[in-house]
């Protein structure tokens, strides 16, 4: 009996130290989430449950991989000693992020830092400008941090039950704000002013990731990148519609004005796939064997740009024929992207090299970057050298600040945008000689 009793806890403990590890692995690496795909099989139970639970979840996964874990056990535990809120020590090398005084050449202008953001994944402006929200990925203690956008400082912190954040979107009036957390399938709905959550949804699908309001503001669409699915919720009840079935491992969400059409960007194989959602019918309109992640549009050009991990490229989406073009090279590993207001400029966060073809949580031989491009030529207007894995970034509403995340320094940084026009006169900014900096000392 004691014996039983004992093997128990060491498959608890096991559990509970692996999950974390893939969940993270497969994060960064564009080209792993196929072995996702292969998990289908293990949950396919849970897939007709109204919300799968993460331990039902980690149970699926365990059965696939548990052999594999336990050669590498060793290495995981020592690299997870190191950690710190999911966190690894960033590279000794210098890091042009601690240094606020602008390279020579850069238009942007380097504000502040914010430091003690481990993992941030997803950050926006409220629609004032006054705070910035940011998701911390897999972080048991505290999902979503704010800070004042003047002066950097803390607001405040907000548990989700003791799980992490992924996305954020606020509500087109900038009262509610919505957080994706991938762990559990849920999304928490949480008030602006008082920063209390108001409602928690269930997505019914597994690993929800992208989050997208409909026009109206009367409907969520979540993408699930393990289930292959996007979850359509009802906002005035709360109520999971329906689960549409999508490409393999659905990232990126863009959904049409009319309230018509949805993008989806498929991360498994480069695919871009287009749904009506009235009738229900979908087509792929492209794929590049990359890893497609974000989409944002330009309705009034009739464009939609959609960044890709594999290809390190920005591609075009024409939405009269659905043509897709190459828009423009970035550098390797392109996350987020985003359009300023006025839609004339588009911001992109490149992580960089991987610090091996197989660990991908701990920094690499080179900094990552945040890349500025003239929407309608392509013309790269400035570039900034970042930290260790620049992810999550957004623009403010009057697009005169910047913020991105260093994923694996636990620090944001915050950047004065000046108008298009300057940047038009800047003669490229530090575009031709920021890449010289880029490999580390």
């Amino acid at each position: 009996m004691q014996n039983k009793y004992i093997k128990f806890l060491l498959f608890v403990s096991v559990v509970a130290f692996i999950i974390p590890q893939i969940a993270m692995a497969s994060w960064w690496n564009p080209f792993s989430w196929n072995i996702w795909n292969s998990f289908q099989s293990a949950f396919s139970v849970v897939f007709n449950k109204s919300q799968p639970e993460p331990t039902v979840i980690a149970e699926g996964i365990l059965k696939k991989t548990e052999t594999e874990q336990k050669k590498d056990g060793d290495k995981i535990k020592k690299e997870q000693e190191q950690e710190s809120e999911n966190q690894i020590p960033p590279s000794t090398s210098t890091n042009l992020a601690l240094n606020l005084s602008d390279p020579v050449g850069q238009i942007v202008h380097h504000l502040f830092n914010i430091e003690g953001t481990p993992s941030a994944k997803g950050v926006v402006f409220t629609l004032d400008g006054k705070e910035i929200w940011t998701t911390l990925l897999l972080n048991q203690k505290k999902g979503l941090s704010i800070f004042d956008a003047l002066t950097g400082k803390k607001i405040t912190d907000i548990n989700l039950n003791n799980g992490g954040g992924v996305e954020i979107i606020f509500s087109s009036d900038g009262s509610k704000v919505y957080v994706s957390q991938m762990e559990t399938g849920k999304v928490f709905e949480i008030d602006v002013v008082s920063k209390k959550i108001l409602r928690i949804f269930n997505t019914g699908g597994v690993w929800t990731k992208f989050l997208v309001l409909s026009r109206d503001g009367k409907t969520l669409f979540a993408s699930n990148w393990s289930s292959n699915d996007v979850s359509q919720i009802n906002l005035d009840t709360g109520m999971l519609v329906r689960k549409i079935k999508t490409v393999a491992t659905p990232r990126g969400l863009f959904i049409t004005k009319d309230n018509s059409t949805l993008y989806v960007a498929g991360f498994d194989k480069g695919e871009i796939q287009k749904i009506d959602l009235n009738t229900g019918e979908s087509n792929i309109i492209f794929k590049s064997d990359g890893a497609m992640r974000q989409i944002v549009g330009d309705e009034d050009r009739g464009l939609l740009f959609v960044s890709d991990m594999g290809k390190a490229a920005i591609w075009q989406v024409s939405l009269k024929d659905d043509k897709v073009t190459k828009f423009a090279k970035t550098d390797i590993n392109p996350n987020t992207i985003e359009l300023s207001s006025d839609k004339k400029m588009l911001f992109v966060s490149c992580r960089g090299i991987n610090y091996s073809s197989t660990v991908y949580n701990i920094p690499g031989p080179e900094w990552g970057s945040v890349l500025i491009f003239d929407a309608e030529s392509g013309k790269m207007l400035d570039a900034i050298v970042g930290g260790n894995q620049p992810t999550a970034l957004t623009i403010s509403s009057d697009s005169k600040k910047l913020v991105f995340s260093n994923f694996l320094d636990a620090r944001m940084e915050v950047f004065q945008v000046p108008s298009y026009e300057v940047f038009l006169n800047g003669n490229g900014g530090r575009s031709l000689v920021y890449k010289k900096e880029l490999k580390k000392q």
